[in-house]
């Protein structure tokens, strides 16, 4: 099992951790075959022609495109904490805090602990004995463990109905690191032959006295985002001088951090003792049990037991005949980082407190079963189980949303006050406009596409911020009783832990989204976790996406790569022979080929391809594409008045949106109608141009026409989750590049999503009744 992040969009081929490894020489043709479709002379040739043919790869470089993302967006975290005005991405950091802050005291008053696994700060030689018993394979042989009995169904207490929201209070933005402190800092990395622009993220992120650690411990430089431990090494001897070696106690403290935020990076919560222990041997850390040992002392990591699986996803059965109860129970030792552990154990909480509640009787069950009744398939499956069931699961493609919209529909005309959560704004409006087609608002003047401005649907993030939706009560719970959360997918474990903490008592909770796309660019797999785990209701869409397009999207879904039918051109393959031609392409497709002979102009095209760095990167093809769609000197960071960009105020968003200008605040972006200001030290490492986007940030979105590159370089990158992702962005359209030749339908039919390493399945047994 790796610990670092499996690939970085960001890296350049070649680099350390590259996203994108070099796979021979370019690839020519269509994948052998594939496609049935001659090479044309051009992009506008193929539109022109009839080629039919599948298209993307899987999620390996998904998981990895994130990566850089999520790093230049804590990079620009660290820099501006002092600007005057609080920006979007503060105000939802301040209230993750809060809601942190509220998740810790609600722990700190259980009375039990968790049954399932174990904090252990005893001493160090009953780890040392876990560790080398599960290193050496002497584990104990497997035996069933005594599951306390489940937890009576009780009924959540009737909530009062408020008839106003009560607004959050206003939160201060946290001063920045005073001057004179990121100074001090900044001589000390000069001393270390350390970039000084390091200085004001490392004042931030090490606190009061930062110059003063550093000096002490050169190597909590690794703390800093984007530092490796060969540079944290050079900066200790430069200031240590003999004093440095490979077996400094803090050498072996800090790598161990580090590797465990790389795995968090990778999508892991924790990592199994033996991986990480493997893992700081590799980066030259001469006694890799000292070193979590030291870790765990320090407080920088935890430690876990946790009993050996049965059926994937489940702990073993509760004892049978003939148990031996003095037989020692097989267990896996597993070292996360506190912030994911406890992230962890509060999700499970929430969960396991919709599940074994009787969710509030807002309307009769006759009331219920007609509204059941009047929908149809799987729509009615699915009001039916949020009638009675306080968390209940739903999973689809894209038309599938039509169930959603119908549930929020029934559940607002019975007088719930219902609301739905999207990942980003396009689906955010997307999904509003369907409510306005389907009927929510019929009463809405206007257009069935424009989005009412009363419409109960939000980003997950400014719910969260309160910046959108309902607001808090006077207890800062939601104020709501149902949430549907669409893209459920997109959850990792800190941001599902604030939602399931932020529902009031007696509140629905819907989690639905399309299993078969790229995971989470943060920590966990909450979603495909809990479907494992078949702890509730679980209602499976029958509805098939429509057209050449769903065809295709489908077969893929299901490791199938088919030719398919596509008389109105949806679906056109133009394969190329290197990179140059790759880039070319792409450009004639974008500008000339595609809005003439599909109708669909350059400013609703999508490029997607699955690295930053590379020849045919986000970045060699986004200045291609402006060097033709919006020329201009880069006046500010790079930028011009009407270049398309994506936004990433926060690690795992992206906001797509174009430059309006600049002064001296900062950039001013247009982001789906709502105006942002980015200052000008958060530009480099929070906005790109967005022409071309990785496949983890267009998830969530959809466009009229999508253009997916692949490039001769990308082979190693191709997923089956990855391709599935990138070719369902497309509405109408979809043409890929393709230089990959057989490593298309190779991904798709043998490449799986990356495996990651979690807890939630072993904290939700115990706590579930009936499992």
């Amino acid at each position: 099992m790796s610990t670092e992040p499996e690939t970085t969009e960001d890296a350049e081929p070649g680099a350390p951790g590259a996203g994108s490894t070099s796979a021979g020489g370019p690839g020519s043709g269509t994948g052998g075959g594939e496609t049935g479709a001659a090479r044309p002379a051009s992009g506008e040739e193929a539109l022109a022609g009839t080629e039919n043919a599948p298209a993307d790869a899987g999620q390996a470089a998904s998981e990895e495109g994130t990566q850089a993302d999520t790093g230049q967006a804590a990079d620009a975290e660290g820099g501006d904490a002092g600007a005057p005005q609080m920006s979007e991405a503060e105000a939802e950091l301040r209230a993750q805090q809060v809601e942190r802050e509220r998740i810790e005291q609600r722990k700190a008053e259980k009375k039990a602990p968790i049954a399932s696994g174990t904090k252990l700060s005893g001493r160090a030689a009953d780890l040392l004995a876990a560790v080398r018993a599960v290193e050496s394979g002497e584990k104990p042989s497997a035996t069933v463990f005594e599951e306390p009995p489940p937890a009576p169904r009780r009924s959540a207490p009737e909530p009062e109905r408020r008839p106003r929201p009560v607004a959050p209070e206003p939160v201060s933005v946290p001063a920045g690191p005073a001057p004179e402190a990121v100074q001090a800092v900044r001589q000390v990395l000069g001393e270390g032959g350390a970039p000084e622009v390091l200085a004001p993220q490392a004042a931030a992120v090490l606190g009061e006295g930062a110059d003063e650690q550093l000096r002490a411990d050169p190597w909590q430089l690794l703390r800093i985002a984007g530092v490796r431990p060969e540079q944290a090494d050079g900066f200790a001897r430069a200031l240590l001088g003999a004093e440095c070696g490979p077996d400094d106690a803090r050498r072996g403290r800090a790598v161990t951090g580090w590797l465990l935020e790389q795995a968090a990076l990778a999508g892991h919560t924790v990592l199994e003792m033996p991986a990480l222990l493997a893992a700081l041997a590799q980066r030259g850390v001469p006694e890799p049990d000292s070193a979590v040992q030291d870790a765990i002392a320090e407080g920088e990591a935890l430690v876990f037991q946790d009993a050996l699986e049965g059926e994937a996803g489940s702990p073993a059965p509760a004892g049978g005949e003939g148990a031996d109860e003095d037989e020692e129970r097989p267990v896996r030792v597993l070292v996360g980082l506190e912030r994911y552990a406890m992230a962890e154990e509060s999700l499970a909480d929430g969960l396991a407190r919709l599940v074994n509640s009787a969710p509030k009787q807002d309307g009769s069950a006759e009331e219920w079963e007609r509204a059941a009744a009047a929908a149809q398939g799987s729509a009615a499956e699915l009001i039916r189980a949020v009638a009675g069931q306080g968390l209940v699961l739903h999973t689809g493609g894209e038309a599938s949303l039509a169930e959603p919209a119908a549930l929020l529909t029934a559940a607002r005309s019975l007088g719930l006050r219902a609301w739905a959560a999207t990942h980003g704004p396009i689906g955010r409006d997307r999904f509003a406009a369907l409510l306005r087609r389907s009927g929510q608002a019929v009463d809405a003047p206007g257009q069935a596409d424009e989005v009412p401005a009363d419409s109960p649907v939000a980003t997950v993030s400014g719910l969260l911020a309160g910046l959108e939706g309902p607001g808090r009560d006077t207890d800062g719970a939601l104020d709501l009783d149902l949430l549907v959360v669409l893209d459920a997918p997109q959850l990792d474990v800190e941001t599902a832990a604030l939602l399931t903490e932020s529902l009031p008592d007696g509140a629905r909770l819907v989690l639905a989204g399309d299993p078969a796309v790229l995971w989470s660019a943060g920590p966990g797999r909450v979603f495909a976790d809990l479907l494992a785990a078949r702890i509730c209701p679980q209602v499976a869409s029958r509805r098939p996406d429509p057209g050449p397009l769903g065809e295709l999207v489908s077969g893929i879904g299901i490791g199938e790569l088919n030719q398919v039918e596509a008389p109105g051109k949806e679906v056109v393959i133009v394969p190329v022979r290197d990179a140059g031609e790759a880039v070319h392409r792409t450009v004639q497709l974008v500008v000339d080929s595609v809005p003439r002979a599909i109708g669909v102009p350059a400013a609703e095209t999508q490029v997607i391809t699955p690295g930053h760095g590379g020849a045919v990167g986000t970045r060699a093809l986004n200045a291609a594409l402006k060097e033709r769609l919006n020329p201009g000197p880069g006046r500010f960071g790079g930028f011009d008045p009407g270049d398309r960009i994506v936004h990433s105020p926060a690690p795992g968003r992206a906001l797509p949106g174009r430059v309006v200008t600049a002064d001296a605040e900062g950039l001013h972006l247009s982001c789906e109608g709502e105006t942002v200001v980015v200052p000008k030290d958060r530009v480099e490492h929070s906005v790109r141009h967005g022409w071309a986007l990785t496949a983890h940030q267009a998830v969530g979105s959809r466009w009229p026409a999508v253009v997916v590159v692949l490039p001769g370089d990308a082979a190693q990158a191709l997923s089956r989750p990855w391709v599935y992702t990138a070719f369902g962005r497309a509405d109408r359209h979809l043409s890929v590049v393709h230089g990959v030749e057989q490593a298309l339908p190779r991904a798709v039919a043998e490449v799986p999503a990356k495996p990651r390493t979690t807890r939630l399945p072993v904290l939700l047994a115990p706590q579930i009744s009936g499992t």
